[in-house]
């Protein structure tokens, strides 16, 4: 098992009172994946240095997983598939 760290922006259009259950619903994605989420932070709605989907900010989640690298690619692609995520980059932590 390696250890990963997982960045996410969830779109503005979940209200800041529905942001614990957004962020449960994509750790469920993750976990269904087969990874193991150790720790999930909330860091708040932040402006974005660009605009994304035409959206100029949102609210940013880091969570540190535990998973093998073939699990890595099936959170990709269900992350892809979650519409609450705007962006999300994963990471091997050293």
């Amino acid at each position: 098992m390696r250890e990963y760290e997982l960045v996410y922006i969830l779109t503005p259009e979940v209200a800041e009172d529905a942001v614990p259950e957004a962020m449960e619903r994509v750790n469920r994605v993750i976990a269904g994946r087969g990874a193991n989420v150790m720790q999930s932070e909330r860091w708040g709605r932040r402006r974005l240095a660009y605009p994304i989907k035409r959206f100029l900010e949102g609210t940013y989640v880091v969570n540190q997983l535990q998973m093998t690298p073939e699990r890595a690619v099936e959170v990709d692609s269900g992350l892809k598939l979650t519409e609450e995520v705007l962006r999300y980059l994963l990471v091997r932590r050293d």
